[in-house]
């Protein structure tokens, strides 16, 4: 069997990685000081949309680039964690066109360089991997930079852009506890932490009135300009179309390619923070956005791939990295809402890592889901044992059991389909992480 190709900028990672710390050492002093090395790149940018949230800022980074590229603007765009390869952190901006992953070369290249800055002294792989971010988007040119956080906000390594062009906070809700705090509001404290004093604020659907006064309180304290969803901007489905509307008027939209109804409000935040960040969006702009936006391992329906053999044979396949007890919510109501149209079985194959609350997770499935299979997770020392996340799935209501891989649990529930039985549904998720795996194995890995 041939041994996998490893590429210049994953040996670069992986020597970093001997060298370093892998996890998180929430501060900004490491990557400030290295930052100042290299001639701070970070203030040479062009005007940045900083987006943070426990929920939904994967999809309005989304939303935002599609926007953007809609327009013809060349859109940098950075985010965290990467499913299949390292480049994915890295999209470099096109003018009047898509965006591209950054070349293997490039990245490698700067990777070097900012190991040679640093010089051996102390600093996280993530911190690295982040002055990477600022370093490749200072030197390719382009209109705008979207930036999600990776972790946090407060002391989040992106959080040295000192004058973002607006902030956006999308939903807050219980994840990294044990970094973040275990209340909605200390959560949401830090998540604030991305606010500057002055610059525009654009806060997102909030489902926790004690995040939400959290934000406004921070946000009227910096004296930012601030536009809320639900007051100043909002948007729902009339008559299969999506309407937004905010102070500057009412739009009538395609619904967005990712499906949802939890997407209508992400698609708006993005919508209001691209308008607050200064540029003209027209609704042309918006229409073309709700149907090219692309964001894998986000509700996202397997149609082709390695993986669909091994099922039931009619089986709808649904791929999500959503992991914290308010992505599956909004991922159980999705489904619910499909079962609504189409009646069929739920199955779910579910890999999860131990800083997550699975039984939270898993409870909002408790009255859908037939069967959970649980499988553990790859190149992750964080990966939780399937046999301890089927008791956790157990514990939320659900019957369980565990599973040897992905392609082992599809091929269960082909053995268990009845001749006259509807074919499933099957959810694949609970970790961007497995996501990856899955795209891995099914051969289709975001471009």
């Amino acid at each position: 069997m041939n041994e996998p190709v490893v590429s210049e900028s994953e040996r670069e990672i992986e020597r970093l990685m001997a060298l370093h710390p892998k996890g998180f050492d929430l501060s900004l002093q490491r990557i400030t000081r290295l930052l100042e090395v290299l001639g701070n790149p970070h203030q040479k940018l062009p005007p940045v949309i900083h987006i943070a949230g426990t929920n939904g800022k994967g999809s309005a980074t989304a939303f935002c680039r599609a926007l953007l590229e809609a327009g013809g603007h060349a859109t940098h765009v950075h985010t965290s964690p990467h499913l299949v390869n390292w480049h994915e952190r890295y999209r470099i901006g096109v003018k009047g066109g898509r965006g591209r992953l950054v070349d293997d070369a490039m990245l490698a290249d700067t990777l070097r360089r900012i190991a040679a800055a640093n010089d051996g002294q102390q600093i996280t792989v993530f911190e690295i991997l982040t002055v990477a971010t600022f370093l490749l988007f200072s030197e390719q040119p382009a209109d705008v930079v979207v930036l999600e956080v990776g972790l946090g906000g407060r002391f989040d390594a992106t959080n040295v852009i000192s004058d973002p062009a607006v902030s956006v906070i999308m939903p807050i809700s219980l994840d990294h506890q044990a970094y973040l705090g275990d209340r909605v509001e200390l959560i949401a404290a830090e998540k604030a932490g991305i606010m500057k004093r002055g610059r525009p604020v654009v806060i997102g659907h909030q489902e926790f009135e004690a995040a939400r006064e959290v934000l406004v309180d921070t946000a009227e304290r910096l004296r930012c300009p601030t536009t809320l969803y639900g007051q100043d901007f909002s948007a729902h489905e009339e008559f299969g179309r999506l309407i937004y509307q905010d102070e500057f008027g009412l739009a009538d939209l395609a619904l967005p390619r990712l499906p949802g109804r939890h997407q209508y409000a992400n698609a708006a935040a993005a919508i209001r923070a691209v308008k607050a960040a200064g540029f003209d969006v027209t609704e042309a702009m918006m229409d073309k956005a709700m149907a090219t936006v692309e964001w894998p391992a986000r509700l996202q329906k397997l149609n082709d791939g390695k993986l669909l053999a091994y099922a039931p044979a009619g089986a709808e396949i649904w791929l999500d990295g959503g992991h914290n007890p308010g992505a599956g919510e909004v991922i159980a109501e999705a489904m619910a809402a499909f079962e609504e149209r189409q009646p069929r079985p739920l199955y779910i194959i579910a890999g999860m890592i131990n800083t997550k609350d699975p039984v939270g997770y898993f409870r909002a499935f408790a009255d859908i889901a037939e069967h959970v299979f649980t499988v553990g997770i790859r190149n992750s020392e964080a990966g939780l044992d399937p046999v301890v996340l089927a008791h956790a799935a157990f514990d939320a209501g659900l019957v369980a059991e565990p599973s040897g891989s992905a392609i082992e649990a599809l091929q269960e529930i082909a053995s268990r389909q009845l001749p006259d039985a509807p074919p499933p549904r099957i959810l694949i998720g609970g970790s961007l992480y497995f996501a990856g795996n899955v795209l891995a194995d099914n051969g289709t890995p975001p471009t």
